[in-house]
């Protein structure tokens, strides 16, 4: 990869609306797609990694670039950066690192339902929202009936 971008979302269904606007650009080729987020890591890694293949126009012409883009929620990208400050380059004993790589996974486990929890009272919310709506509206109808 020549260029990277990471995309942070606030719900898990938000990263497939992501993914879904990216395939449909006329200009950007998929090439590989690494559903993470509904197979996690055994590590605990969750996200959703596109490499695609994108125009740059230079001076000389225009050339395809890859490009990996990385899509996950405010909790997924939690958990990586912390993980990989703690784990990158690190001098570790073995049996050291085994226990702290279950602790990491039952971390990575909390987060995921902690994801799942928000998205289920957004969806809450959403219904609420909706039903107010649906409730104004006919009550807006019955006074516009009311007043023939």
């Amino acid at each position: 990869d020549i260029a990277g971008i990471r995309i942070i979302c606030s719900f898990i269904p938000d990263i497939y609306k992501i993914v879904e606007m990216i395939e449909n650009m006329q200009d950007i080729t998929i090439l590989k797609k690494k559903d993470y987020v509904t197979t996690p890591k055994e590590s605990g890694y969750s996200s959703y990694h596109l490499i695609v293949s994108v125009p740059v126009s230079l001076s000389m012409g225009t050339i395809n670039v890859k490009v990996e883009i990385q899509i996950r929620t405010m909790a997924m990208d939690f958990w990586a950066s912390l993980e990989h400050k703690l784990r990158y380059k690190k001098e570790i004993p073995e049996a050291e690192a085994a226990q702290m790589a279950e602790e990491l996974i039952e971390c990575a486990n909390v987060i995921a339902d902690w994801d799942k929890k928000m998205g289920e009272i957004r969806n809450r919310i959403e219904r609420y929202s909706e039903e107010k709506d649906e409730s104004l509206s006919a009550i807006g109808l019955a006074r516009i009936i009311n007043r023939d």
